[in-house]
């Protein structure tokens, strides 16, 4: 049976990327059908290739936000560097770039001026906390802008606030660049036009902040740190078993309440009791509630207690480990892993969550070694072996 094409087919992205924000947006589109090439540094590349050796000796988090791409190292300084990557954008669809702010206007690769130029390319700049205000030159690492959102006050126990465990600040704004470029493609179809796009990770995480940033703003009290509680519902939490797992369970209603204190609790009087008959009444007697739960399942093995709240039909869940995740079942037997090209050979990854039945699979091409396809690019632009030659010898090109 014939497969449509990957909708990003034939599209060319350039981006002047690091880190993770830009470059795990510009992954999405190479995931997608796109070209994607890569502009980076000749004396090492995305500092991101540094962070650790945890993939066979690549830098895990360039291995997860970098497959698919073409890496042209070049040095942007330079004058002949940068007349290759203008000759680039010249020749592309889409230009992504999260350089320090201020940074690309000085090289003329701003995404309003490279618009104005070149009125069907989509240009996308990334900062930090956006342009203009106060914190428009601020550094943004993505541990401080979960701060300034406010997730760090939300996230973590009553004594401790904490991160998020993942790079949360630079994901939003990855993903709002992404769904900005595909919505300016979409507007470029109809109008003929591309146009600059704008994303900040200070915008893309406050956005992410959601119900406590309106339960603050509109006069109730932001709900407070609870761990894996929820501020409002009770039962909902993790509770050890009786083989050292934990098993989270949620119960969402009163009806719930009723099936987990029969059927798993043992202890059917507890429906009727107006001490947890009801959620508020239950999250008023917050420690009792757990105490009764937490003794109940700590009488079965996680494997027992997964199974008998399941039988009730209560949600719940394993606190899986990464390990856990790597070797989850459902994630096998939907055959969601693949492997991936490098420079040390296959790396296992995940397919990219979007699905498109019916289509091609996504396009989950090499990691690139740094500067792997300078030459190809710049034979593809006119140059004769003796130019490169001569740029790779000034250090202008690697």
């Amino acid at each position: 049976m014939d497969t449509s094409p990957l909708p990003l087919d034939g599209i060319t992205v350039v981006a002047v990327e690091q880190a993770v924000a830009a470059p795990f947006a510009t992954r999405q589109l190479a995931d997608l059908g796109a070209r994607v090439i890569k502009v980076e540094r000749p004396d090492g590349g995305d500092f991101a290739r540094g962070y650790d050796t945890a993939a066979r000796g690549l830098a895990s988090h360039f291995v997860w936000c970098n497959r698919g791409k073409e890496s042209l190292a070049v040095d942007l300084k330079d004058p002949r560097g940068l007349a290759v990557v203008r000759e680039l954008v010249a020749g592309a669809d889409v230009f992504v770039q999260n350089l320090a702010q201020g940074a690309a206007a000085r090289l003329g690769l701003d995404a309003a001026t490279l618009c104005a130029a070149h009125p069907r390319l989509v240009a996308v700049d990334i900062s930090g906390y956006g342009e203009g205000g106060p914190y428009a030159h601020k550094r943004a690492y993505d541990m401080l802008v979960q701060c300034e959102a406010g997730l760090v006050s939300v996230t973590g126990t009553a004594e401790q606030p904490v991160k998020a465990g993942i790079p949360a600040a630079d994901i939003a704004a990855a993903m709002y660049a992404f769904s900005g470029v595909l919505a300016a493609l979409l507007r470029r179809g109809t109008t003929g036009r591309g146009g600059p796009v704008q994303v900040s990770m200070l915008d893309a995480l406050a956005e992410w902040m959601g119900h406590p940033l309106h339960q603050g703003m509109h006069g109730s009290a932001t709900p407070p740190r609870t761990g894996l509680a929820h501020s409002v519902i009770a039962p909902y939490d993790a509770y050890g078993t009786a083989d050292g797992e934990r098993v989270l369970l949620s119960v969402q209603n009163d009806r719930e309440w009723r099936r987990l204190a029969e059927r798993v609790l043992g202890e059917p009087e507890l429906a009727e009791d107006p001490d947890f008959a009801t959620n508020t009444a239950r999250t008023a007697n917050r420690k009792r509630t757990d105490e009764v739960v937490g003794r109940a399942l700590a009488r079965l093995t996680g494997r027992e207690a997964l199974d008998a709240l399941e039988a009730a039909g209560i949600a719940c869940a394993r606190l899986n480990t990464v390990a856990d995740v790597a070797a989850h079942p459902q994630l096998a037997a939907r055959d969601r892993w693949r492997e991936v090209e490098s420079p040390v050979g296959p790396l296992r990854a995940l397919l990219p969550p979007i699905t498109l039945p019916g289509g091609a699979e996504p396009r989950m091409g090499a990691v690139p070694a740094l500067g792997e396809h300078t030459d190809a690019l710049l034979r593809a632009l006119g140059m004769t072996d003796g130019q490169t030659a001569a740029l790779r010898r000034d250090g202008v090109i690697a």
